[in-house]
């Protein structure tokens, strides 16, 4: 009798042992559990804090400055070419203005900016129809986090009352005088994407790089964006090396002549005006590029003051159709870049070679 109770107060005490050492366990599987949460509860804080720490992000500009306090996901752009770097970046603007000249249909998309947007899987694109000015309420309904203006002719009021609407990145000097590298860093920024900014910078620069490579003859040659008008030969208008169609020029290797980077008395102004009678000074321009076709060159060859410009005697001229994807390309971005920098290249060479015919 004494040995069965012995037997069975040695069974309830394993029993006892078991059932603490199970407790036990467990207690050490929740605490496992509880450790492995707060750590990546930790990871995950820690990276949201890395995240928000570059913000508020402050961006200077013409108008003074804009405060960017979180990363934007809804992005929208105004006037020319800004929806391209955004597109360049991977991003499909809530809305965007649609581009006023090169474009050969109703969308409002210039050739680049749809190929791309199909790339991106978009199909029915937010188009502000804003040609004849800035459609606030079309831009206020596509209820964007930022505005990209960073290439752009915007005035004091419209900041003002974009402002209302979202931030906006505006352009750091002058209207219309952003530079292509400029625009990116700026909207890239404002996107909360510098480096990738950086890198699209870098990856264009690569590309330009190489094409220039393929034409040897463009080096040193001295170059002009000149605008002539058939209806008004007695005046000329001129793209500055500060607008972004004069700068890619040199950016190609070609240089602006003494003679006329002489007349430019603010180095932030992206034209210049001239007398014809002043067209002595594109005497010692190589080349001339400018919007224009067959008759307009054929015109400016028969007047009297302007046909004595060497580059027009000689027929090295560049012109464009202003209603081409070329002519709208002339304002460059990434996109456009990259979609026309071919034929671009092969009519400057073809132009340069006549100056040894």
């Amino acid at each position: 009798m004494k040995a069965n109770k012995r037997f069975i107060t040695f069974i309830i005490f394993a029993m006892t042992l078991f059932l603490l050492a199970a407790c036990s366990g467990q207690d050490s599987d929740t605490a496992s559990n509880e450790n492995e949460n707060n750590s990546d509860s930790s990871e995950e804080t820690a990276a949201a804090e890395e995240e928000n720490s570059e913000y508020p992000i402050t961006i200077e500009h013409a108008f003074g400055e804009t405060v960017i306090e979180s990363k934007p996901e809804r992005v929208a752009t105004v006037q020319w070419a800004n929806h391209d770097v955004a597109l360049a970046l991977g991003v499909v603007p809530v809305g965007f203005s649609a581009a006023n000249f090169g474009v050969q249909d109703d969308s409002g998309l210039l050739p680049w900016t749809a190929e791309k947007l199909e790339e991106l899987g978009e199909e029915n694109p937010n188009v502000f129809q804003d040609t004849d000015g800035l459609d606030f309420e079309a831009i206020s309904d596509s209820d964007p986090d930022v505005i990209l203006a960073a290439y752009s002719g915007i005035t004091q009021e419209d900041y003002d009352l974009l402002s209302q609407i979202a931030p906006v990145v505006a352009y750091q000097t002058g209207p219309w005088a952003t530079t292509w590298r400029e625009q990116v860093l700026l909207s890239a920024t404002g996107m909360g994407m510098k480096e990738e900014g950086e890198q699209l910078i870098a990856d264009t620069e690569n590309l330009i790089k190489e094409k220039a490579a393929e034409h040897p003859e463009m080096e040193g040659k001295k170059v002009v964006w000149v605008n002539f008008s058939a209806d008004d030969m007695s005046k000329l208008h001129l793209y500055t090396p500060a607008d972004p169609r004069g700068e890619f020029l040199m950016e190609l290797g070609m240089e602006y002549p003494e003679s006329i980077t002489n007349e430019i008395t603010d180095p932030s102004s992206y034209s210049l005006s001239l007398s014809a009678e002043n067209a002595d000074l594109l005497h010692d321009a190589d080349l001339i590029v400018g919007y224009g076709d067959d008759s307009l060159y054929e015109a400016v060859k028969a007047d009297p003051l302007l046909g004595k410009i060497p580059a027009i005697e000689r027929g090295s001229v560049v012109f464009i159709n202003g209603t081409s994807p070329l002519g709208a390309a002339g304002n460059p971005n990434p996109l456009a870049i990259d979609y026309t920098i071919d034929e671009y290249l092969e009519l400057i060479g073809g132009a340069i070679e006549k100056i040894n015919e």
